[in-house]
């Protein structure tokens, strides 16, 4: 049985890494995909080092130039590959106050977090509908549930990958395509974006409130192969989602801002 294959955004590190070596143990050949192709190189020899039936194929990009998507998809195409699984990971955060902050720093943020997952996700769903199955997973985040001033920008586009993947969900199911489509909201994860002096202020969080990479990265892709819509991991964070709902977003805005003004450095 030849093996599938799964195309990974944001694969050099974090969440999208781990997401890489579990697909690789469940014998996946792997697209890798981020900026950086030394690293890339690096990251793919290992996998193919210590699991010697997958394919693992590079594919350095920067999703938030214009057209990123559809050169990415036209590569994929070109090397007669076949998408199974595609995990849209790569995204950018900024912190800070919003006027303060570079303004075309923030539209590159739009452009990977919104422009570049719907378009990939338009083009390889439709693939996977011509073949009646597949699997896609939009990482979003807890964000997503609350306006974040001083990340407002970054929690709005995790508030657009949310709805969009909820109701695109239903969509598919209901035309019977055979491809689920899952929205993964992590809360603090320990990746760089929690220390990187490339995205504004530093949000100052205690360790014992991080979860790990790999355990984001198992519980997306088990709830994505089981059809699920949506993913909240942990039981914190799947705590916290429930009480928003008992606030109005404006009163989620002003504690979500005292917080982050409070803790941001």
């Amino acid at each position: 049985m030849q093996n599938k294959t799964s195309l990974v955004t944001g694969a050099s590190d974090g969440i999208g890494l781990e997401c890489c070596k579990i697909l690789a143990a469940r014998g996946y050949n792997l697209i890798l995909v981020s900026r950086r192709q030394a690293l890339l190189d690096e990251i793919a020899e290992s996998l193919k080092a210590q699991y010697p039936t997958i394919t693992c194929t590079v594919l350095a990009a920067d999703l938030a130039a214009p057209q990123a998507a559809q050169e990415l998809f036209q590569q994929v195409q070109e090397q007669g590959l076949e998408v199974d699984f595609l995990i849209n990971n790569a995204g950018l955060l900024q912190n800070g106050f919003f006027t303060q902050l570079d303004l075309a720093t923030q539209e590159s943020m739009i452009n990977v977090n919104i422009l570049a997952l719907t378009s990939l996700t338009h083009l390889f769903a439709n693939n996977m509908t011509s073949r009646n199955g597949g699997h896609i997973l939009n990482v979003a985040s807890l964000a997503a549930w609350t306006p974040i001033p001083n990340q407002n920008v970054y929690a709005a586009t995790k508030a657009y990958v949310l709805s969009f993947t909820q109701a695109l969900h239903d969509e598919l199911k209901a035309r019977k395509s055979g491809v689920t489509v899952t929205a993964l909201c992590p809360g603090y994860t320990a990746t760089k974006m929690m220390d990187n002096p490339a995205q504004g202020g530093k949000l100052l969080v205690p360790s014992s409130m991080l979860q790990s990479p790999r355990e984001v990265a198992e519980q997306g892709i088990e709830a994505c192969l089981a059809g699920r819509s949506t993913i909240v991991t942990g039981l914190a964070n799947r705590i916290t989602v429930a009480i928003t709902r008992l606030f109005s977003k404006m009163a989620l805005a002003k504690i979500a801002g005292r917080y982050y003004r409070s803790n941001m450095h």
